[in-house]
């Protein structure tokens, strides 16, 4: 008997007895020319069928996909989106590897001797591990040796000062422990230039100057209980308000000084050189939200001294950002470190370590029609 003519019979056979077998599950069929040279049949179990359930990763990959659809219907603007962009790049920074992060940060050097190495410090990253963070400049410190020294094990990386977690610029490494204790001492002896690049919210008057104010840590209490780091005066308005009197040093307050010049301005806001003579806890945000009442744009925890919430900007700032107020708090403090001069030592030149402006900071200050400023 042909192959045609048996699955005719076959197929008038399962199905000649519809009526009784109304509950019975369907034949399926598979012929030799699709799977081989012999047929076979089979039928499916459908308890199992009923049974079967969807998996995790479907359920995950399908809410991703509906996500990612709502996402890309919802129009935004440039300036959202490169925001985005930047909570995006924060968030991969911490998601990666730590070996992988540890390459972006080898790539990432700007000078480097047989003593010392300087970074650019990407946005997002604190300087030491805290919780909650996977990746910081000082656990991947092992990993990146590794990759400076061609992967041989036993040397050491030292961090020889800090930066905040979302401040961006210079930072210098040390190869020794010698190293890094010379460095440190030049920041104690004030012996260590470093200028930083801001942009503020308002147009510090005068445009150039010293700020010699004390800063103090102080307990806000409230709704929102926490800590912050404010000004604590030796001076104060007389009676008669007509002049100044000195005032008790409080004990705890810790001695801050720091120069700044306006570069430029415009629609409201500024570009300014900052260089702290001294090195204090927040000093330059606090000097410039409370001294010199032009807070640093994206600076939401001291945008208001008795609460935390997002920063609140003038409407021709917001105009120019294309932002709404709603939206202010994706908005990256503009903290930059520009420049680090290192005095000679043993008759070398004097160190001079600069770093380009990241990205998310050039694109505000075109958007505020500020100039950008020459290259250090």
């Amino acid at each position: 008997m042909s192959r045609i003519k048996f699955v005719n019979i076959w197929v008038n056979r399962c199905f000649r007895h519809d009526a009784a077998v109304k509950t019975r599950a369907p034949c399926f069929l598979l012929t030799g020319r699709e799977y081989g040279e012999h047929s076979s049949v089979s039928e499916p179990d459908s308890t199992a069928s009923r049974t079967r359930r969807p998996r995790a990763a479907d359920i995950a990959a399908r809410l991703r996909h509906e996500k990612e659809k709502q996402t890309a219907e919802v129009p935004v603007s440039p300036v959202q989106r490169r925001v985005s962009e930047l909570k995006q790049f924060t968030q991969q920074l911490q998601s990666v590897h730590p070996n992988v992060f540890a390459k972006s940060l080898y790539r990432s050097i700007l000078y480097q001797d047989q003593h010392l190495i300087a970074i650019n410090k990407p946005y997002g990253v604190p300087v030491y591990n805290t919780g909650g963070i996977r990746n910081s400049i000082a656990e991947s410190l092992p990993v990146l040796a590794k990759i400076i020294n061609n992967m041989q094990g036993g040397s050491q990386l030292h961090i020889c000062h800090s930066l905040g977690k979302d401040s961006t610029g210079v930072l210098l490494l040390a190869k020794t422990e010698e190293a890094c204790e010379r460095v440190q001492s030049q920041i104690k002896l004030h012996q260590m230039e470093r200028k930083y690049m801001v942009v503020t919210v308002g147009v510090p008057v005068p445009s150039e100057g010293v700020i010699d104010i004390p800063i103090i840590e102080k307990e806000i209490t409230g709704t929102q209980h926490h800590f912050k780091m404010g000004l604590s005066p030796l001076y104060r308005l007389t009676e008669e308000g007509d002049g100044l009197t000195r005032v008790r040093a409080h004990r705890q307050a810790h001695s801050a000084v720091t120069q700044y010049r306006v570069l430029d301005s415009s629609s409201g806001c500024s570009l300014v050189e900052v260089q702290p003579v001294t090195e204090v806890k927040h000093q330059l945000r606090v000097h410039m939200a409370l001294a010199l009442a032009c807070p640093i744009l994206g600076d939401h925890k001291y945008a208001y001294w008795n609460k935390l919430a997002p920063q609140k900007l003038p409407e021709g700032v917001l105009r120019r950002l294309g932002l709404e107020q709603s939206k202010t708090r994706y908005l990256p403090l503009h903290l930059h470190v520009r420049q680090i001069i290192l005095p000679a030592v043993k008759g070398h030149c004097d160190l001079i370590v600069s770093c380009p402006l990241p990205k998310y900071f050039t694109t505000t200050l075109k958007r505020l029609q500020i100039s950008l400023p020459e290259k250090p």
